[in-house]
């Protein structure tokens, strides 16, 4: 499986989520208890048994805050047990601070996605039967979590409403 893209779109979408944390200025527990140039190292551990997706969106959240070391101990796609070290992190420590949990949403979401499409894939396997997606995603998060079904095994239906048509009951009792 291909590495997720961070493309502009994305970058903006961490960007949102950084603004909304920060949201009248600053991180004002750290500030007051953590020490200006403090260092720290942090994991990202699995608190379930999964499959990882997310792992590159992760370390740009870290990056885009200004934490340069992530390294990552698995690979999106990987199946982990509970207690798994999935990456690490160096670095100032309000920095670190300021972008874990953004980093943990999107990685637990997208884990969450391939975890249960995998558990699909497998509970099909040996038939012809495949398992896809929708465009029932969340806002602005439909690139991401469509990678997560492909990270899990499944396929991508349609992304838009332009790629394919699709005659549903809602068309036919409208026209």
């Amino acid at each position: 499986m291909r590495s997720l893209e961070i493309d502009e779109s994305i970058l903006a979408l961490i960007d949102r989520a950084i603004d909304e944390d920060l949201v009248g200025g600053e991180d004002v527990t750290s500030t007051a208890t953590i020490d200006l140039g403090a260092r720290s190292e942090a994991h990202f551990v699995a608190k379930r048994d999964g499959v990882i997706a997310g792992i590159a969106i992760a370390e740009a959240v870290m990056k885009r805050v200004g934490v340069e070391n992530f390294e990552a101990k698995v690979s999106d796609g990987d199946s982990v047990r509970a207690g798994t070290v999935i990456a690490s992190v160096k670095g100032d420590t309000r920095k670190v601070l300021l972008a874990e949990r953004t980093a943990l949403n999107f990685l637990s979401r997208l884990s969450g996605i391939a975890t249960l499409t995998r558990r699909w894939v497998d509970a099909i396997a040996g038939t012809k039967a495949r398992i896809r997606d929708t465009r029932k995603t969340t806002p602005g998060l439909r690139t991401l979590e469509k990678y997560a079904v492909r990270v899990g095994g499944g396929i991508n239906h349609r992304s838009s409403l332009s790629q394919s048509a699709l005659i549903k009951d809602n068309h036919i009792e409208a026209s």
